[in-house]
């Protein structure tokens, strides 16, 4: 059946809540079974031990760039029709933001992805370290936090266009982009050979990342053929894990779209995903001043995430893959910070030292 017919039957909410389902569903799965987390890929790259984890954050990042590329080549997708690209967005937002992100990233030990995906087998900490930073991000977007974000994004301010469109301010164009996709999927082949990495490694990187082209594709796709407006957006879980806890809390109707499946079906993924390796262990806090260790972390990214744009997957990998401006600036303050930190308050995962065993 073709789209216009799906629409026809289901209307777009349903059709937006169902693909965010199965996307969700699907990325749970293999985030869970590669072990794919930033925090993890930053804490190799500053020990300088260039291993798996590293690999899998970059095939999937390069496989969501090719894709996006080719999908544009086809003429199946257009990334200034994104939020990332279409709206008016904040430099100040994305670098403060994105600092503040990866500070919590390394104190929570994992972004929100990683840690809706623990908390799907097992690990106490993981949930309420996602219950505070879902808190923290609905106060940012619409409670007492909100003004102190607004002050700080208008700092300074970049208008909707090709002002946000990388490929567009440096000149690189479509093929360039490409061809920085084709240099880090080989990188990524590399690093993944050298490591050893197991099956699992390269399936689930290599899905997450088609998966964050699928979640572009499809809200485009519904999109172009809706006569309603349909936001065209990425997987991300910002916004997304916040707009989850109000509906449990408040029960109030709302609309549903492609965002208000995504949290509960990566968390179901997750599940299967732990199934099927065996993975589940009850795990929680060692002690309290770890636990004031994880809930300030949950704060900060929770504020930061916000203020970026995204988290790491909502801005560094969905918004990356499509080369918008302010995402890369996320990435790049994510990733700088989270390292600094890393290099600071955990010492026992400097270069040469023996891998933390807290997840």
């Amino acid at each position: 059946m073709e789209l216009n017919g799906l629409i026809e039957q289901y209307g777009e909410p349903q059709l937006l809540l169902i693909s965010g389902a199965v996307i969700g569903f699907l990325f749970g799965v293999v985030a869970q079974r590669s072990r794919f987390c930033l925090r993890a890929a930053v804490v190799e790259t500053i020990r300088n031990q260039w291993g798996e984890k590293l690999a899998i954050w970059l095939l999937a990042f390069s496989v969501a760039v090719l894709g996006i590329q080719a999908l544009i080549f086809a003429g199946w997708f257009d990334a200034s029709a994104s939020r990332f690209i279409a709206a008016q967005g904040s430099i100040s937002g994305a670098a403060i933001g994105g600092v503040f992100f990866g500070v919590g990233m390394v104190l929570a030990r994992g972004c929100p992805t990683r840690l809706l995906v623990l908390t799907a087998g097992g690990n106490m900490r993981s949930l309420l370290t996602g219950l505070v930073f879902a808190v923290t991000a609905q106060a940012t977007m619409y409670g007492v936090l909100s003004p102190m974000r607004t002050k700080l994004s208008q700092f300074w301010l970049v208008e909707g266009g090709a002002g946000r469109d990388l490929l567009s301010v440096t000149n690189v164009g479509h093929w360039g982009a490409a061809a920085i996709g084709v240099m880090g999927f080989s990188l990524a082949l590399y690093l993944g050979r050298r490591a050893n990495l197991k099956v699992w490694g390269w399936t689930g990187a290599f899905g997450v990342g088609m998966l964050a082209v699928a979640a572009w594709w499809v809200t485009y796709a519904i999109s172009q053929s809706s006569f309603e407006a349909v936001q065209v957006q990425g997987l991300t879980f910002a916004g997304p894990s916040a707009d989850t806890l109000m509906r449990v809390l408040t029960l109030k109707p709302e609309a549903w779209g492609f965002d208000a499946a995504v949290v509960p079906a990566v968390f179901v993924g997750a599940m299967v995903g732990v199934l099927l390796g065996g993975d589940w262990k009850l795990e929680g806090f060692h002690d309290g001043r770890s636990m004031i260790r994880y809930i300030a972390g949950a704060i900060l990214m929770g504020f930061g995430a916000v203020m970026a744009g995204g988290c790491a997957v909502g801005a560094g990998l969905s918004g990356g893959s499509i080369f918008a401006l302010t995402p890369w600036i996320a990435l790049a303050a994510t990733w700088f910070s989270a390292a600094l930190t890393s290099r600071w308050i955990d010492p026992q995962e400097r270069p040469g030292a023996a891998p933390s065993a807290m997840p």
